[in-house]
C-alpha cells in the first residue's frame, strides 16, 4: 500500500539525499554524510506540524480566514481551529503528480481547483534538485484561470544543527540577518505592527548568538544580503550546522523554535526556518503578495546546505 505521505522519490548526489513525499510535495527527510539537516518524519506517519511541506497559494496565517480580493469578499476554512485561522495554504495535503524523476532531481505538479474562499485555478509546480551547493527547491505558480490569483509561497522545514542528536534548539547557535520583526498577539499569532529588533532584543540575532530558553515564532524581514542572497544559519556547539539561503523573492522568514511542551517528544528538537514571498496575512495588508495574471507565472526558490 502506498504510505500515508504518499509516494516516495529518492534523490541523492554530492553526499546528499533526499526524500520527497508526494503528498504535499513534501521534503520528508534530507541528510549529508547520513547526518540530518531537517527534522524527518516516518513515510507512514501523517506528517507533523506541516513538517517539510509547501505552503501555496500563502504561507502562515490568514487571520480568520477572510480577505478581500478584487472587490470580492472570501472567507477560507479555519484550518487553525485552536487559533482560528487559515493557516499555510490549500497544497499542503494534495496529492503532487510526477512530471520529471531523475537521481538529483524531481519536478512534481498539482492543480489548486476553485473552491470556497480561493476561486482560482493555479498549478503548483516544485522541482528539487541536490548539487554541491546542497538541496534546492524551487515553487513556480502558475495561473491557469480566467481572473488574477492572490499568491504566496514559502517552505516548512525545521532545520537540525546537531551532528550527535544529543542537543537541542537551546545550545544551537543561530544567525539571523533581520532587522525587522512582526509582532503578534499571544493567543492567536495574529499581526500587530513590523518594528526595529533593537527594540525587542530577545529576536536581534544579527549577531550570532545562543538561542537557549527563546521562544521565537515570528517572521522577520529588512534581510541583509551578500551578492543578493540571504543566509540564516543555526550551528550546534561543535560548529557544524545547516544554512537555508534565498534571493530577494522572499523578503521575508518566519522562524519558530518548535514550542510543543505537550510533546516532549517533538519539544525545540529543530528549527524552522521558512523564506517566504510575502508577510503573514498578506491577503489582507498586501505586504509582498503576488498577483498572478491570467497565464502568468511566479517562481520563487531556496537551498539547505550542511555546515
Amino acid at each position: 500500500m502506498t504510505p500515508v505521505s504518499g509516494r516516495q522519490l529518492s534523490i541523492a548526489g554530492h553526499g546528499y539525499e533526499a526524500v520527497i513525499a508526494s503528498v504535499g510535495a513534501t521534503l520528508r527527510t534530507l541528510t549529508h554524510e547520513r547526518r540530518d539537516l531537517v527534522v524527518p518524519f516516518d513515510a507512514d506517519e501523517v506528517r507533523p506540524n506541516y513538517r517539510g511541506a509547501t505552503l501555496a497559494p500563502w504561507p502562515n496565517r490568514i487571520v480568520d480566514g477572510q480577505y478581500s480580493f478584487a472587490d470580492a469578499e472570501h472567507q477560507l476554512a479555519l484550518t487553525e481551529p485552536s487559533r482560528g485561522q487559515a493557516l499555510h495554504g490549500l497544497a499542503a495535503w494534495l496529492e503532487f503528480a510526477d512530471q520529471v524523476v531523475e537521481p538529483d532531481r524531481v519536478v512534481l505538479t498539482a492543480v489548486i481547483e476553485p473552491q470556497l474562499g480561493y476561486p482560482f485555478r493555479v498549478q503548483v509546480e516544485v522541482e528539487y534538485r541536490l548539487d554541491a551547493g546542497g538541496l534546492t527547491q524551487v515553487v513556480t505558480g502558475r495561473n491557469l484561470g480566467a481572473d488574477a490569483a492572490p499568491w504566496g509561497t514559502g517552505p516548512h522545514p525545521y532545520l537540525v544543527a546537531d551532528r550527535s542528536s544529543r542537543s537541542a534548539v537551546d545550545a544551537w547557535t543561530l544567525s539571523l540577518p533581520a532587522s525587522e520583526v512582526l509582532t503578534v498577539t499571544d493567543d492567536r499569532l495574529s499581526p500587530i505592527a513590523v518594528e526595529s529588533v533593537d527594540r525587542h532584543p530577545q529576536w536581534d540575532f544579527r549577531t550570532p548568538r545562543t538561542i537557549g530558553d527563546t521562544f521565537i515564532d515570528h517572521a522577520f524581514t529588512g534581510l541583509a544580503r551578500t551578492d543578493g542572497l540571504t543566509t540564516v544559519e543555526v550551528r550546534s556547539p561543535d560548529g557544524g550546522g545547516t544554512a537555508v539561503i534565498w534571493d530577494e523573492a522572499c523578503p521575508w522568514v518566519q522562524i519558530h523554535t518548535a514550542d510543543t511542551p505537550a510533546d516532549e517528544a517533538t519539544h525545540r528538537i529543530g528549527l524552522a526556518v521558512e523564506p517566504m514571498t510575502c508577510a503573514p496575512d498578506a491577503f489582507n495588508s498586501g505586504a509582498g503578495l503576488v498577483v498572478i495574471e491570467p497565464g502568468d507565472e511566479h517562481t520563487a526558490s531556496w537551498t539547505i546546505r550542511a555546515l
